[in-house]
């Protein structure tokens, strides 16, 4: 049975941050994990391009040694299983979870919060502090999206949880209640 692209993340980036703790690697790891990612990030294709079943092996390999060379020891390892097991493609979620994963271990959650319009610094601030002590973090770090169809409040959305005060899901909860 074929596992899918999110299980796989969660398992190899699990598996490779329990290493990395075990190592008393984690940071390392991790700065060089945010380093793999930005490649992807200039390379989008990349993971595609070498896990595609078309190209020659030898010119996989020439390819995959390339970005091999500017890691060592446990994550040049760890690409090697990864691209052994045919899963370059699912780098970037890999990443994603032991990211996940370091942070949670860091006390620091990451999340995103919409807004009818823009915060400012000192409320951002403010905002970040009741949501890490509401969620059981030290710290919280919130990307900002300003959505003006809700009208106001906040809805923010952080380890895996939907916190919605906006104005607009009040409003339709009122009229979800006057229609009974």
């Amino acid at each position: 049975m074929k596992l899918d692209k999110f299980t796989v993340g969660k398992r190899y980036g699990k598996a490779l941050f329990e290493l990395a703790m075990e190592e008393q690697r984690a940071e390392a790891v991790y700065h060089e994990l945010m380093t793999l990612r930005q490649i992807y990030q200039e390379i989008p294709m990349f993971g595609q391009i070498v896990t595609d079943n078309r190209l020659d092996l030898h010119e996989k390999r020439k390819l995959v040694d390339q970005l091999f060379n500017n890691f060592d020891g446990l994550v040049k390892n760890f690409l090697e299983i990864v691209y052994e097991y045919n899963r370059m493609d699912d780098l970037l979620l890999i990443i994603d979870e032991y990211e996940r994963r370091y942070d949670e271990q860091q006390g620091l959650v990451s999340g995103t919060v919409t807004t009818a319009v823009a915060l400012s610094s000192s409320q951002k601030e403010q905002l970040s502090k009741q949501i890490a002590q509401t969620l059981g973090y030290q710290k919280a770090v919130l990307s900002e999206k300003v959505d003006p169809a809700i009208l106001g409040g906040v809805i923010v959305e952080a380890n895996h949880q939907v916190i919605d005060g906006s104005i607009k899901s009040q409003l339709d909860y009122l009229r979800q209640q006057i229609g009974r």
